[in-house]
């Protein structure tokens, strides 16, 4: 590496300081490579940095939610709940940075601006916004899927005298909610975790909400001494679950179609599912993001349970998801979010039926009434996948922006590499498992992979490594043939970019699972990367170059 302040040289470059940059830092550090990490805010951990809201959580179980890469690790972290807070989470990453010497590393408050492909050197040259330049032969972009945030400007929003929050930019010191009247507009994985908390400390809680989603509740629960210890004394048994799993949640899928089981049967699968397996309840059964008809006995179940905790019939009906199988959007994990709606300082609204027209001085105003606030807080989301890798300027062969490249949608292969972006490479992006999978466990297995092609291709002295557009093309026909046997495309969701008006409409994630993604990676190193265009023979028994299978 060198450093003169305003030019820096590197071999790795790493965008981002969340949990997939982090990673990538530790991996590509250990192999041997020279490495620095640009960070626009002033602290790692990414999502956990910035999502401080009341009731944060993750929706994953805290000890799948971890890295792996390291038993010792494993063995010397304690969680305290079943599904972890933010700043437990936050504490984990902070630990994680430190245990390892990471921190030194990262450049923070150091947001790039421009990176551009030299055709003649083969690296990039990378503008952070405060005029610095790197120059690196591999960029990494470990950007996230969810920190670009959706920031809604409504009319007469600058006349509003009371407090504006977006939950993606909670303030550190916390918000007095006390005494005030409350809007939170958004009831997706946000608006659900945080609407319990809210509506027990402020005044009056009223929750606009657009559409209806599933949530299945966390069953969350402290963690014991026993258990934690009985955990740790399987952990390597319960990460191999997990890889080969088709969520990486460990959880394997009732073998038995949802129609084959008796009435009766299915109660008791899913009662038992209900109560404890939180994104697992999609599990249940093989098919029920597969067949509709096995998929709406699940719907079924879950809207009968909502309209068992709902008191008021059109809070009921409001609150039952319809028009879309379960599943097909991310479903929340709460916490008695559903009988939140049973107290009287709280009150929803349905804006799909009454839109919001504008804020006043003193409120919100709906076509037919108007609501006074102290306080909105936008629960509003994200522009999911591509937002924040669309943010700069990111220019590969023959001048080609990745604006352009992805006009119509995102285009990968296997979610890593882009056609006409040599030795660029992103984390968890469109095309791979990611937000269809446990994301941390994806991050791992993408990372583990790139430093091993990375170290052959230096061995063999490669300095350029690139998709091939055939490569591209067939990955997107996969991906898009697997979403097709799925029911994911039949919802306006953030898989399919219906998050955000105008964006193309295309079916992002990878929905093979991680076992069957995993099988393809296996496959394209076997092949010697020849996809990547790495010279080189095939290793023995590799099979044909660019053969995609269905696992």
């Amino acid at each position: 590496m060198t450093n003169d302040q305003s030019h820096i040289t590197v071999d790795v470059l790493v965008v981002g300081a969340g949990l997939a940059g982090l990673r990538a830092l530790y991996s590509m550090r250990e192999a041997g490579f020279s490495v620095a990490v640009l960070e626009a805010s002033d602290d790692l951990g990414g999502v956990w940095h910035y999502n401080r809201y009341p009731g944060a959580r993750c929706d994953v179980e805290s000890y799948d939610y971890s890295y792996l890469f390291s038993p010792e690790l494993e063995q010397e972290w304690r969680w305290s709940e079943r599904y972890a807070t933010q700043p437990e989470v936050l504490s984990y990453i902070r630990h994680v940075a430190e245990r390892f010497h990471l921190r030194p590393t990262i450049q923070f408050n150091t947001r790039m601006a421009r990176a551009e492909f030299n055709e003649a050197s083969n690296r990039w040259s990378v503008t952070t916004e405060d005029g610095r330049t790197w120059d690196a032969g591999t960029l990494i972009m470990a950007v996230g899927q969810l920190s670009t945030t959706k920031q809604p400007t409504l009319p007469g929003q600058e006349s509003f005298t009371g407090a504006i929050y977006h939950s993606a930019a909670w303030p550190r010191e916390g918000v007095d909610l006390a005494g005030k009247r409350v809007g939170i507009i958004g009831t997706g994985s946000s608006g659900v975790q945080m609407t319990p908390l809210i509506a027990a400390e402020a005044a009056h809680l009223t929750v606009f909400q657009r559409s209806a989603n599933f949530s299945i509740p966390a069953a969350n629960a402290p963690i014991s001494a026993e258990e934690d210890a009985a955990i740790k004394a399987d952990y390597r048994a319960r990460r191999t679950r997990a890889l080969n799993s088709p969520s990486g949640l460990g959880f394997v899928p009732n073998g038995a179609s949802a129609l084959e089981a008796s009435a009766e049967e299915r109660q008791a699968v899913y009662e038992a599912a209900w109560v404890r397996l939180g994104f697992g309840f999609a599990l249940a059964y093989k098919d029920i993001l597969l067949n509709e008809a096995s998929n709406e006995t699940a719907a079924t179940f879950i809207r009968d349970k909502i309209a068992a905790q709902v008191k008021d019939p059109s809070t009921r009906e409001l609150l039952t998801p319809r028009g879309f199988p379960f599943g097909a959007k991310r479903p929340s994990v709460d916490s008695n979010y559903f009988t939140t709606f049973n107290r009287n300082n709280v009150a929803l609204v349905d804006i799909k039926a009454d839109p919001i027209k504008a804020l006043t001085p003193t409120g919100l105003s709906t076509g037919n009434a108007h609501y006074p606030l102290d306080v909105l807080i936008y629960a509003t989301g994200f522009d999911a996948f591509t937002g924040s890798l669309l943010r700069p300027d990111i220019i590969g062969r023959d001048g080609l922006s990745l604006r352009d490249k992805w006009s119509a949608g995102p285009a990968t292969y296997l979610g890593l590499g882009v056609s006409g972006f040599p030795n660029m490479f992103i984390l968890v992006g469109p095309g791979s498992p990611s937000l269809l999978s446990n994301v941390i466990l994806s991050i791992e297995q993408q990372v583990d992979w790139l430093t091993e092609m990375l170290v052959h291709a230096k061995t063999l002295g490669a300095a350029r490594i690139e998709a091939s557009p055939d490569a591209e093309a067939r990955w997107v026909d996969h991906v898009n043939e697997r979403a097709q046997e799925t029911l994911y495309p039949r919802a306006a969701s953030y898989y399919v970019g219906a998050e955000i008006e105008g964006k193309p409409r295309v079916f992002m994630p990878y929905s093979g699972g991680v076992r069957g993604y995993r099988r393809e990676l296996e496959r394209v190193a076997a092949n010697g990367y020849a996809d990547f265009g790495i010279p080189g023979k095939a290793s023995a028994g590799g099979g044909t170059p660019g053969g995609i299978q269905n696992n």
